[in-house]
């Protein structure tokens, strides 16, 4: 499992810095807990351009897929120390 968890990792290493953030964080903190659905929900979520992300991320823009709209609300919940 340590290896897939390191390839996530490389794999959110984005052109954003803020998604490089916010994509690591889910990986290291609720990824390896997460449903399998989910995990794969954010292994798609990988495939998808920068923009795209941003875009959802945001709130700019919506996926289609009903587990990828879960995914982001999860990605974009604050958390008390994160203000």
């Amino acid at each position: 499992m340590d290896g897939e968890i390191g390839k996530l990792r490389w794999r959110c290493r984005r052109g954003m810095k803020e998604l490089d953030l916010l994509l690591t964080r889910y990986v290291d903190e609720h990824y390896l807990e997460a449903a399998a659905a989910e995990q794969a929900a954010f292994r798609r979520l990988l495939e998808l351009q920068d923009p795209v992300i941003n875009d959802y991320v945001l709130g700019r823009d919506a996926p289609g897929e009903p587990d990828l709209r879960s995914l982001i609300a999860r990605l974009v919940l604050k958390r008390p120390n994160d203000v």
